[in-house]
């Protein structure tokens, strides 16, 4: 009879946990034996071993598909939060005229169409961020003049009262009834409770941001119309 003294038994618990069956690791060791004792000399069979053919059927199959269900948690993508982005959209629909020429005045707004971390102040020519992050300012400006000549207006940004550097736009409106629309936009980085603000000048006060009543084939013009959009999370 071979000598099996010098065979090492697993060092795996006998019952794999997961399946409550026979380890694999067993299973073979137990097998090897009884080939080596049994080569059909002895009388050892299957049942001294306390394991049947039918339960080492059943481990064999059952190891496949617990390593296809580890393997399937391996490449599985891990779950991604959607995190939403900021937006406002504020128009006014008042006639805005500058008292004097070469002064900076605020644009107001006295309508809020949507508002999400984006809102108005009780100074409404101010638009607060809720979040830090850098915001997309776009405006669109329906100017007029209402007299003969050239005009000139002049717009740019306002960050916490202080001017935005390089961020000023020179329109050339020309005529009595000389209807333009300025439209432009300012990329500015945001900080938690910053505010916007959209400021004009003139050196003519014929030249105004102009609000225009509804048409019978058309709805009324605001004055000004300004969008803010997130644009990094």
């Amino acid at each position: 009879m071979p000598n099996i003294t010098n065979i090492p038994a697993p060092r795996v618990p006998l019952i794999d946990e997961r399946t409550g069956l026979i380890s694999r690791e067993w299973f073979r060791y137990l097998n090897n034996i009884f080939v080596l004792t049994g080569s059909g000399t002895t009388q050892i069979t299957t049942a001294d071993l306390e394991l049947t053919p039918a339960l080492a059927a059943t481990v064999e199959d059952t190891v496949p598909v617990l390593e296809s269900e580890i393997q399937a948690l391996k490449i599985a993508p891990p779950p991604q939060q959607i995190v939403a982005a900021n937006y406002g959209a504020f128009y006014d629909t008042t006639t805005q005229i500058a008292a004097a020429i070469n002064t900076a005045y605020a644009i107001t707004f006295n309508n809020t169409a949507y508002s999400r971390g984006v809102r108005r102040g009780s100074t409404t020519s101010q638009i607060f961020c809720n979040d830090a992050g850098v915001y997309n300012f776009a405006f669109s400006i329906q100017l007029d003049k209402t007299s003969g000549g050239d005009g000139l207006f002049y717009v740019w940004g306002r960050k916490n009262g202080t001017d935005i550097a390089d961020s000023m736009f020179h329109i050339r409106i020309k005529g009595n009834n000389a209807e333009l629309l300025a439209t432009a936009n300012l990329f500015v980085e945001m900080s938690n409770g910053d505010y916007f603000q959209l400021m004009y000048a003139v050196d003519d006060v014929s030249v105004q941001v102009q609000t225009f009543a509804a048409t019978a084939f058309g709805p009324a013009t605001p004055s000004v119309t300004l969008t803010v959009n997130q644009v990094n999370l």
